[in-house]
């Protein structure tokens, strides 16, 4: 059985990733956090400007809005394992503000074999992919959020084995352009959270 001293000592060498250039301009490795065993792992894209500064993964704005959709669809977070396809932000300058960048495919391959180990070690009962990074990190750059989003499908990452369910990140409800968009999106997500919920037995 994992041992959270296994989690942390995979933690603790992602700390050092050099696979791709991200780390040379990212303040530290984001990586997954939550307990050995935990029923679901929802992989998100990469971290964001104040995950990078914090160290942990969806702590800033999306990250809130994870929380509440996780709340109103019946999750424990406890219950939970959370990380990134990409361990690094990527970023471009815009005046004083560090903008995040789409992790090219590259980039995403290269973060891979981490996101195979936490699963190895999680063994979780399902994954659920937050946006179309994710789902291109496990399904490859033909994955569609539309597609998969809301539907369980058979995964296979690295030795782990198991059922997915896509659904858009939680940076898409922020990024609506009026209210009841957003409200639109954020029922959305709460519907798809749901299916994952009772797919993995919860």
């Amino acid at each position: 059985m994992t041992t959270l001293t296994e989690l942390t000592e995979l933690s603790e060498s992602a700390a050092t990733c050099t696979r791709c250039d991200l780390y040379k301009r990212a303040t530290q490795t984001v990586f997954g956090e939550g307990g050995a065993g935990a029923a679901l792992v929802f992989v998100g894209e990469q971290p964001g400007d104040q995950e990078d500064k914090q160290g942990h993964p969806f702590v800033g704005p999306a990250g809130r809005v994870l929380d509440r959709a996780l709340a109103d669809s019946g999750i424990v977070r406890s219950d939970a394992y959370v990380t990134n396809a990409v361990k690094h932000f990527k970023w471009t300058e815009r005046g004083k503000r560090r903008i995040h960048e789409r992790p090219g495919s590259t980039e995403i391959r290269a973060c891979r074999p981490w996101l195979e180990d936490e699963l190895r070690l999680v063994r979780p009962r399902l994954i659920v992919l937050l946006g179309a990074v994710a789902g291109e990190s496990v399904f490859g750059s033909s994955f569609r959020v539309g597609t998969y989003r809301g539907k369980i499908t058979d995964a296979s990452v690295g030795s782990w084995q198991g059922p997915a369910v896509g659904t858009i990140h939680p940076s898409a409800v922020l990024r609506g352009p009026d209210p009841e968009a957003r409200d639109q999106a954020y029922a959305g997500l709460v519907a798809d959270l749901k299916v994952a919920r009772e797919a993995a037995g919860l």
